[in-house]
């Protein structure tokens, strides 16, 4: 049913009980209005029909018959309209309209009170008559009949229920007219929201305020909702490109390492009489391609953290502590290493935690793996410092080896996915996901030469300041084929593909064909 429909039914039902209602009261009032006024006339004629009792009780004490009939005339004249009973020591004597069966009368009082007779109500007013003498005391009964009053408040009635036909019909017309007209920008904003197509496009309502509140905050209410879908839908779509690249360089990565234990494997049972060195040797293959799969699998699957990461998981975290911690986990996994960390207390940071602690150990990690040289033991210097001392305000992290260092022509390269040395262990990810993190929290990231151009120094700059909203890049795919960056699965995407370098800032590391 429409919501006009059912206004116009309760306007249809409601205006006729309230008008009933307010004729109740009417009628209740004009009542005793009535009466009010018959008391008064009661009241007024009682004075002059007083005066006439009086001088039929003093005739009737003087035994004058002929004055007694002429005072007897002048109380029914005085009487007029109203009835009249006067009881006293020679009889009682009535006229005028006035109960006819015998009912009982009220005593002398101030007030009229009201008798019932034969169906018929009275209002009647007892006043006490002394004519002058101790055996001239009677009583006087006026008499007024309620039958003009119950006539005039029957006319009322049915004036009122007349009234209250005739305004069902029309108050249920104003009020769907009326609820049809409020309801009118309600169904603009049902056909819009109703020809919105998520298949097409972003769910985008537009609504021009009506000056409805009701209406108004619906739209907002819609808006707000489709926003949250858009936004639902998005983190879908990013997370099911990253399931299909995390399977696709998965499986892309892990053929070679997978194909050469099925070699060692055939092997070993090729071969059972093989000698002892060189099932080791065989062994010893089997166990660093396993080693290497699982580090491919771990390092793959942050890096499909990082590209689904939210805002809200950014928290404000104190990065001393935190380097700490991940040289204090380095030295344990590397007893005969030297790891150093010189870092300002107090440098606090709003960001993600997880990716931070991946950021440092595989910095540390790949300056203890490969910032090595001949007859060099392995060495790592991690430092934070406060950025204004090097006049632009935040967080400078600097790891330091004593390496070889990275060629300038190489310096770029080293951050792209699966890259490494040939005689790395490494799953060439580690670099990929420190330039990662560096994107996520809009940090510089830079390779540069060590102290007294010995080693390589790797620098990330953060930005000063830790908002409670980070800006997240807007496209993130570190695990998307290179092949894939230019055909988005998303049609709504093909705008935010087409942006610039300055939009993509960790495109920088990406394979390009």
């Amino acid at each position: 049913m429409r919501l006009s429909t059912r206004i116009a039914l309760v306007a249809g039902t409601v205006v006729p009980v309230l008008l009933v209602a307010s004729g109740w009261v009417l009628v209740t009032l004009v009542g005793k209005d009535l009466r009010a006024q018959a008391d008064q006339r009661l009241a007024a004629r009682a004075q002059s029909v007083a005066v006439a009792a009086r001088g039929v009780l003093r005739a009737t004490l003087h035994d004058r018959p002929r004055a007694e009939q002429a005072r007897q005339r002048k109380l029914f004249t005085a009487a007029l309209d109203v009835g009249v009973r006067l009881t006293g020591p020679g009889g009682t004597v009535m006229d005028g309209p006035q109960p006819t069966a015998p009912v009982p009368l009220p005593e002398a009082g101030t007030r009229p009170s009201t008798v019932r007779s034969q169906g018929q109500s009275w209002r009647v007013l007892a006043v006490p008559v002394n004519g002058g003498g101790p055996g001239a005391r009677g009583m006087l009964w006026l008499f007024s009949p309620d039958t003009a009053r119950e006539a005039q408040l029957g006319l009322v009635r049915r004036r009122v229920l007349t009234v209250a036909l005739l305004a069902a019909p029309l108050a249920g017309g104003i009020g769907w007219l009326l609820a049809a007209r409020a309801a009118r920008p309600l169904r603009r904003l049902q056909q819009r929201a109703g020809g919105l197509d998520p298949h097409t496009g972003a769910a985008r309502l537009e609504h021009t305020p009506t000056g409805i509140t009701e209406v108004d905050d619906l739209a907002r209410t819609l808006q707000t909702f489709l926003t949250r879908y858009d936004e639902q839908a998005a983190r879908t779509v990013e997370a099911l490109a990253s399931a299909r690249s995390f399977s696709a360089a998965a499986s892309h990565e892990l053929r070679t390492p997978l194909m050469s234990m099925q070699t060692n494997l055939d092997i070993l049972e090729a071969f059972q009489d093989l000698d002892a060195a060189d099932r080791a040797e065989t062994v010893h293959d089997l166990r660093h391609e396993h080693a290497r799969l699982l580090g491919l699998l771990v390092m793959l699957r942050a890096l499909a953290q990082g590209d689904l990461v939210e805002a809200e998981s950014f928290e404000v975290i104190d990065l001393a502590e935190l380097a700490d911690e991940a040289a204090a986990d380095l030295r344990r996994r590397y007893p005969a290493a030297e790891v150093v960390v010189d870092s300002s207390p107090g440098l606090t940071l709003h960001g993600w935690r997880p990716g931070l602690r991946s950021m440092l150990d595989n910095l540390l990690t790949n300056a203890l793996v490969h910032g090595r040289s001949a007859g060099t033991g392995a060495y790592a210097a991690l430092s934070l410092r406060p950025a204004d001392e090097d006049a632009s305000p935040g967080i400078v992290l600097r790891v330091d080896d004593r390496g070889p260092g990275v060629p300038p022509r190489r310096r770029e390269e080293v951050f792209r996915r699966f890259h490494r040395r040939p005689d790395s262990p490494g799953s060439g990810l580690g670099l990929t996901l420190v330039a990662q993190q560096a994107a996520l929290h809009r940090a510089e990231l830079r390779v540069l030469d060590g102290p007294e151009g010995q080693g390589a120094r790797f620098q990330v700059t953060f930005p000063a300041g830790h908002p409670r909203q980070p800006a997240l890049p807007a496209h993130r795919d570190w695990l998307a084929d290179p092949a894939d960056l230019d055909r988005p699965a998303n049609p709504a995407d093909r705008e935010d593909r087409s942006a610039g370098p300055a939009d993509r800032p960790q495109g920088f590391h990406k394979e390009h064909p």
